[in-house]
């Protein structure tokens, strides 16, 4: 009943949940390119890398994009409410369930390098010992390794069905959904690319989730 009246409280209405959503997509936006923004780059051979795994600035970009996928699941699952009366409903319900399970895949990985090469880096310079950043790939490629593919593989696909689901709704501006994709089908090789490229590739992810907010939020208020 005062979720009903109460005007604080509107949140609770399903504008509110919308323009919520909304929001968390933005900060989405802004949180994949500060990552590479912040995260320090190196040879990761020498001491140099060990400064770079072994700084706060290495976890605090990490637990950035952690951030980013947590506010894109959150996202899709406000597209989903801004078309669930549209024909539409089934691909933008699924494109949050494959967003949800992709996002529960990949923050795993994320953690663990996060964390892992931190330690490595504070024992290197600890030791001053660059060896021990040999470990660092056996952290990167082990057996968690297909825990990302796959869960970067089903954010490409859940992208894919909510860029489907914006063009087919008429709802909302076709081509405002196609930045997202790109810049998820683009997720895993920007990997292996230094960081000027990989700021431009978290641009191009920050554009697609900014673009798909503003159009919910504005479409949310006519």
């Amino acid at each position: 009943m005062i979720a009903q009246t109460g005007k604080f409280l509107q949140i609770n209405e399903p504008a509110g949940r919308v323009r919520m959503a909304a929001v968390l997509f933005g900060l989405a936006g802004l949180l994949f390119i500060l990552y590479p923004v912040i995260r320090p780059f190196s040879d990761e051979i020498t001491l140099s890398g060990a400064e770079a795994f072994g700084s706060v600035n290495w976890i605090v970009a990490h637990v950035l994009a952690m951030l980013g996928f947590m506010f894109l699941t959150l996202g899709l699952f406000g597209l989903y409410l801004k078309l669930r009366e549209c024909a539409v409903n089934r691909l933008a319900y699924f494109a949050f369930i494959i967003g949800f399970l992709g996002t529960g895949l990949t923050l795993p990985y994320y953690g663990v390098e996060v964390f892992g090469l931190y330690a490595i880096g504070q024992e290197a310079l600890k030791q001053h010992n660059a060896s021990l950043l040999s470990l660092a790939d056996d952290i990167r490629f082990g057996a968690g390794f297909i825990l990302i593919v796959l869960g970067l593989l089903l954010l490409a696909s859940a992208a894919i069905l909510a860029a489907a689901a914006i063009w087919k709704s008429r709802m909302l501006p076709k081509w405002s959904g196609i930045p997202l994709v790109l810049g998820f089908l683009l997720y895993l090789p920007q990997f292996l690319a230094g960081q000027p490229l990989r700021i431009a590739h978290g641009l191009l992810v920050a554009v697609g989730c900014i673009w798909i907010a503003f159009v919910m939020w504005k479409e949310e208020r006519n």
